[in-house]
């Protein structure tokens, strides 16, 4: 069933699933298909956590369907400075996100299709999901060279890499989730999914690059809207149900008690940075004063996204010692952050002697120091 956009706007109005006893909480057994209303990537990875920790898989599977605005998520045990360029994040306006589950760093817009499996931990099965998803696309366009890699990833023509996997699995639930791509920006993918950040030494997760295609590359006639029926329908087939996805509004605390915290809780600097693993950072800084480049090595430790150790060795002389010590004791315990940094010279250059050779050596230093986070 491919839901039409008027009659997409009347559920959404009529709220298809009015609270959580009619819905999500009733004694119905069987599987159930649901779709989000909403692209924005933390309420989406909050109805995620809901239904993990709040449904009762034993009695309902769920699949849900769901998908971004521009987004680059990172998994639970990764490094945000290592995985992708923030700078341009920041230009760029696109969310940065952490997942609860593990797996590498992914970039999403709206040319990409997420999709992801509950069931009970001992009913969980990635392979299984995947075939799923192979089977929903070659029913539609029976031409696709499509295949499922040991490694849990859905490969076009054999090389380029149209689906990643990631998973949680709690004591008793479990959730697969896995990617799409259909028609992605993929310049903007690969400018933002590569780091420019030098000198970063992380025992964090590592993502594994890789060739990726769009499957619309390869069949123009498809839509997004095209697939996510496909593989609801396919879905509905394998676990015997009637082929319904049901529009839900991840917002709608009558629905889902507790989402707004959970979304909230997933946008704070403590989760998607500050849950980062230690890291160092050990560089030199080329900055170009006057007709000179002067070296000045940095050397950081991270723990918890906040600067634990601090080292800047400077040209001796370059700033008067009382100021350089007070840099590096005001960087020490603070965010490693631009914004936090750019407040912290600014605070400091307050208390600097009016002298406009002092200055630009200060505000070099720190622009040279933000560049670095």
């Amino acid at each position: 069933m491919v839901l039409q956009p008027s009659l997409k706007n009347c559920l959404r109005l009529s709220c298809v699933l009015r609270s959580p006893k009619a819905g999500f909480r009733s004694t119905a057994r069987g599987a159930l298909i649901i779709q989000s209303v909403s692209n924005d990537v933390y309420q989406n990875l909050a109805v995620e956590d809901w239904i993990h920790d709040h449904m009762d898989l034993e009695k309902r599977q769920v699949l849900f369907l769901w998908r971004n605005s521009p987004a680059v998520v990172i998994g639970r045990h990764q490094n945000p400075w290592q995985e992708c360029n923030l700078r341009l994040l920041r230009q760029k306006n696109i969310k940065l996100a952490r997942r609860r589950s593990g797996g590498g760093t992914v970039y999403h817009d709206l040319g990409n299709i997420n999709l992801t499996f509950f069931t009970t931990r001992k009913k969980y099965e990635r392979m299984e999901n995947l075939k799923l998803v192979v089977k929903a696309l070659k029913a539609l366009s029976p031409q696709l060279d499509i295949h499922v890699t040991d490694r849990y990833d859905i490969l076009l023509d054999r090389h380029y890499k149209i689906s990643g996997t990631a998973a949680k699995l709690g004591g008793t639930s479990a959730y697969h989730h896995c990617t799409l791509l259909c028609n992605a920006d993929k310049f903007v993918l690969s400018s933002v999914l590569k780091s420019p950040y030098k000198g970063l030494k992380s025992n964090a997760t590592p993502s594994v690059p890789a060739s990726v295609k769009n499957l619309f590359e390869e069949d123009p006639s498809l839509t997004s809207e095209m697939l996510l029926d496909a593989i609801a329908k396919e879905y509905a087939t394998q676990h015997q149900i009637d082929h319904h996805i049901t529009l839900i509004n991840p917002a709608d605390e009558t629905l889902l008690p507790g989402i707004i915290n959970k979304t909230k809780e997933l946008q704070t600097w403590e989760w998607v940075y500050g849950k980062t693993p230690k890291f160092s950072v050990s560089t030199c800084l080329n900055m170009a004063y006057k007709d000179s480049v002067l070296d000045v090595k940095v050397n950081m430790d991270v723990k918890y996204g906040r600067i634990e150790v601090c080292n800047i060795d400077l040209p001796e002389q370059w700033l008067p010692p009382a100021l350089y010590s007070e840099l590096v004791k005001s960087l020490t315990g603070s965010k490693f952050c631009p914004n936090e940094t750019t407040t912290l010279a600014t605070t400091l250059l307050r208390v600097c002697p009016q002298d406009d050779e002092l200055h630009s050596r200060w505000n070099l230093l720190c622009e040279n120091m933000r560049m670095l986070m």
